[in-house]
């Protein structure tokens, strides 16, 4: 009964939040680099950040750094959807906000192997945990480009978390439910054909969700050590970041906006439906996810392996997917010059 309460007020602020937005005129409209052609709602993902403070209502300030961390990132994210920040405004707020996650890490899991191994390898864990954070959260709002495709790849996420968790018990359950029922209410209005979005997620949306499930994973990694399980986040990992590589090759600024995402080239140039191209990504994921919990044995080595392989597989995958279809992009590039 609790989270049919939760449920309906999530659906309920929602809602609210569409008649400010509409007020207050916060939409996003379409240009010559976008997937979409109409005026949408931006910032409907606020609804996850709002998610982790009911839930915290209903069961307890278990996670206050984590709380805290999230506000802040989330607040940065939602001013930026109103009205550009400087690119260093953002990166610090995510820097910050990712140390309180970290703290929040070693507070809640303070008998972790991680947290007591040596002073040395808790520094070399924060450095790295600091670097490889902010980038996934990046990488995760960049590729919210089409409907759906942030909640669905959430789906991906949470749902072997959900399984891991019953077994494991890394992190409270019902944080994970609460997360869940968002990312439904959320789907509801954004996961539907191109031209039928109610809303779009927005950075607070997508920076919002990608801290969540962060915390999440990051748990997962103090309970057991083991930071294989970043897997859960591979699909994301290898296309934005072998994206970002090929625009370097093509001398781009990395600043500027672009759709050369393999889910852009997807949607745009191959005329695949945003639900489609969603589906594939969320099923991939959750495909590769879930064979990692049930089937890899749970050892270091085939952890390692099965990762390796996976990161391979990949690879060649978007390499050959570009090296096919990137030309059409290109003649579409040159299609805006003339």
């Amino acid at each position: 009964m609790t989270y049919v309460i939760i449920a309906a007020i999530l659906l309920l602020v929602e809602l609210v939040y569409f008649r400010i937005a509409d007020k207050y005129n916060i939409i996003d409209k379409p240009n010559e680099r976008s997937s979409h052609s109409t005026i949408v709602l931006r910032g409907g993902g606020v609804i996850f950040m709002l998610s982790a403070w009911i839930w915290s209502v209903f069961y307890g300030l278990n996670y206050p750094w984590f709380l805290i961390a999230v506000m802040i990132v989330s607040a940065l994210s939602f001013i930026d959807d109103i009205r550009s920040l400087p690119d260093s405004v953002r990166l610090v707020g995510q820097f910050i906000g990712m140390g309180l996650l970290i703290l929040q890490l070693f507070t809640s899991s303070p008998d972790s192997m991680i947290a007591e191994s040596a002073l040395w390898i808790k520094v070399l864990f924060v450095i790295a945990a600091l670097i490889v954070c902010v980038g996934a959260t990046n990488i995760y709002n960049f590729m919210d480009g089409i409907n759906g495709i942030t909640p669905g790849y959430s789906f991906a996420i949470l749902i072997p978390l959900f399984e891991l968790n019953r077994k494991m018990g890394f992190v409270d359950e019902s944080l994970i439910v609460v997360v869940l029922l968002a990312n439904l209410v959320f789907s509801y209005f954004n996961f539907r054909p191109k031209g039928k979005a109610k809303c779009f997620a927005g950075d607070v949306g997508s920076v919002g969700i990608a801290f969540i499930l962060l915390f999440m994973i990051g748990m997962l990694i103090m309970r057991t050590g083991d930071i294989t399980w970043l897997i859960f986040m591979v699909v994301y990992g290898v296309d934005g970041f072998c994206t970002i590589v090929h625009r370097i090759m093509l001398h781009e600024n990395l600043g500027q906006a672009h759709r050369k995402h393999v889910f852009q080239l997807m949607a745009n140039e191959l005329k695949i439906g945003h639900m489609t191209v969603t589906f594939f990504y969320m099923l991939l994921q959750l495909v590769i996810s879930m064979v990692f919990v049930l089937v890899i044995p749970d050892t270091v080595w085939a952890h390692w392996i099965y990762l390796g392989a996976v990161l391979v597989v990949l690879v060649l995958g978007y390499v050959w997917f570009m090296r096919k279809y990137y030309h059409l992009h290109a003649e579409y590039l040159e299609s805006l010059k003339k």
